[in-house]
């Protein structure tokens, strides 16, 4: 599987040359230079769920990493169920959270972790800096994903005071190779710390830095799987059902991405959907108002507050880079926190326990898609993380043990140099490099 930049279509560079670098170096993204349909789509549908996830990857990776290894990979990584939930009739929430650190992101990072590893273990054993900026989901995901892994130290940055308090547990309290900064500001001064160190080639260097954020394209991969698992398991359902809406919530627009490769590599889809919190930025463009990044608003679906998606670029790409492809292939919508809320309450009505970005697409999935066809909307955290969803549930083991760890975050100004000061000291001891 070849990959360009979407900003030099002449960059030619394989999957793992991909992965071992996260970005291009030109200031774009790596994307898949070329997709087409898979050959017999209706037979990898209809395949047993381990099986489909294996021969996706053998088909998509075989050729550079060998069939079985590629299936290897994919089967170490999606092991944990992915439930199709009917709430209303034809209206369906796909349980994505069922991972290790209950969120959607634990494909994209469980996948990364691997495929660095097996990148560390053909090469340059030195340890590598795992560095990542959240609004949410993806510190969790990648404390986990990375913990105790040897040959890797794990950074992690958030907005200090805009993330659940769960979500900061997650992250904040496992230490030995892992260590977590809360930064004075918003998800988008965390997202500006990690661009800076990725373009400072000499603290690149140094830490030999790598991205875990969803501009990695071992993440975007990785995500075309629910995707598949959603197509498969409604159709084994309603043999005769039309293909499905797929409403995204979206922050990053990561996960729209990987819904776009998945319905250019032959998936029926429906209508692509994207669902914003009141972070309107894309919304506001398709509307027809000129593209115009800006400081991210705090809202309850905290892992969708980005004013400046990474991740926009990747989907004007897939679309040739006309916006009027976008406006003409996909829908969109919103929701602020008072629509999410009364969103939460009718799902519950419904006896559907909604997180807040859930809640958000499943609002927006009334809006958009008509009475009469079969949609669904993704559901990307459990709904215990979230203060607004909690309503004295019982919490998840893996929340409970959160909680009964000691609070390990660190401190962080908005500042660069601050940044390359506290990678460059404070480290545990851990080992340096792979067995």
């Amino acid at each position: 599987m070849i990959w360009t930049s979407t900003r030099d279509a002449t960059l030619r560079v394989s999957f793992l040359e991909a992965s071992a670098a996260s970005v291009p170096g030109d200031g774009g993204l790596f994307v898949p230079a070329a997709l087409a349909p898979l050959e017999r789509i209706e037979v990898l549908l209809a395949l047993p769920r381990a099986e489909r996830v294996e021969r996706l990857f053998a088909t998509l990776l075989g050729g550079e990493l060998g069939r079985d290894e590629a299936a290897r990979l994919a089967r170490e990584t999606f092991r944990f169920p992915v439930p199709l939930v009917e709430v209303e009739p034809l209206r369906y929430a796909l349980e994505l959270f069922h991972g290790p650190s209950l969120s959607f992101k634990d494909f994209g990072v469980g996948f990364l972790a691997r495929v660095l590893e097996r990148l560390a273990g053909a090469g340059d054993r030195r340890a590598r800096t795992v560095l990542t900026a959240t609004s949410g989901d993806t510190g969790a995901a990648v404390a986990h994903a990375f913990h105790e892994r040897p040959g890797f130290r794990v950074a992690v940055l958030y907005p200090r005071g805009r993330i659940s308090p769960l979500q900061e547990r997650q992250i904040a309290t496992l230490g030995a190779n892992v260590r977590a900064f809360a930064v004075e500001g918003a998800f988008d001064d965390c997202q500006r710390l990690v661009k800076a160190a990725f373009a400072d080639a000499r603290l690149a260097r140094a830490h030999r830095l790598v991205a875990a954020n969803s501009i990695h394209p071992a993440r975007l991969l990785a995500q075309i799987v629910y995707y598949f698992d959603a197509a498969a398991e409604l159709r084994r359902r309603e043999a005769r059902a039309a293909p499905p809406a797929i409403v995204v919530p979206s922050g990053n627009f990561g996960n729209l991405a990987a819904g776009v490769i998945a319905r250019r590599l032959g998936l029926p889809i429906g209508r692509l959907v994207l669902a914003t919190n009141a972070n309107r930025t894309v919304p506001e463009h398709l509307d027809g108002a000129p593209y115009r990044p800006r400081p991210s608003i705090a809202t309850l679906s905290n892992a969708m507050d980005v004013g400046a998606p990474n991740n926009w670029e990747r989907v004007l790409w897939l679309h040739g880079g006309a916006v009027e492809r976008v406006r003409a292939e996909l829908d969109w919508g919103s929701a602020d926190d008072r629509e999410t809320l009364e969103e939460v309450a009718r799902l519950a009505r419904h006896g559907y326990r909604a997180d807040p970005h859930g809640a958000v697409a499943s609002r927006v999935l009334r809006e958009r898609v008509p009475a009469g066809l079969p949609a669904i909307f993704l559901a990307t955290a459990h709904p215990a993380k979230f203060e607004a969803t909690a309503a004295g549930a019982p919490l998840p083991d893996a929340l409970v043990r959160a909680l009964e760890r000691p609070l390990r975050s660190e401190p962080l100004p908005a500042e660069v140099e601050a940044l390359a000061l506290a990678l460059a000291d404070g480290w545990p001891e851990s080992r340096e490099e792979l067995p």
